[in-house]
């Protein structure tokens, strides 16, 4: 394993950065057309089949504005944009969500505490005129 890091480097030396040869994305695009196989005589007719019913659904679910569907589905933490949810005025915090995994709070560290401050000072405009 000592062996394999000189080869690492010398490949990160040779071909560049890895996400422009990186073969993730590839193989999760043959994955889902490999599960369009019903046939397994006829493959390939079977993957144009697929294909060609899945691109049909995408372009009708674009005119269908009552149902839900994949491209209109609300986001899994989206809120409505009411002031209720808001603890603050200041346009930094105007975004609240809903907790993905119940209602856990977590006390911040002093360190965690000062990136935080820090973030509020440098990104909300309300405040820029204390700031200078």
């Amino acid at each position: 394993m000592v062996h394999l890091t000189i080869h690492l480097v010398w490949e990160a030396k040779l071909a560049g950065p890895v996400q422009f040869r990186w073969m993730y994305p590839i193989e999760r695009y043959l994955r889902r057309l490999k599960s369009y196989v019903r046939n397994k005589a006829r493959p390939e007719g079977s993957i144009a089949e697929a294909y060609i019913v899945q691109e049909c659904m995408h372009f009708c679910s674009r005119y269908l504005h009552e149902t839900e569907t994949r491209l209109n589905r609300v986001q899994r933490n989206y809120e409505e944009s009411g002031d209720d949810h808001s603890h603050s005025g200041l346009q930094v915090f105007s975004r609240a969500g809903k907790p993905l995994l119940g209602k856990k709070y977590e006390e911040l560290t002093l360190t965690e505490w000062a990136q935080a401050r820090m973030y509020v000072l440098e990104n909300c405009d309300e405040i820029r005129m204390f700031v200078e």
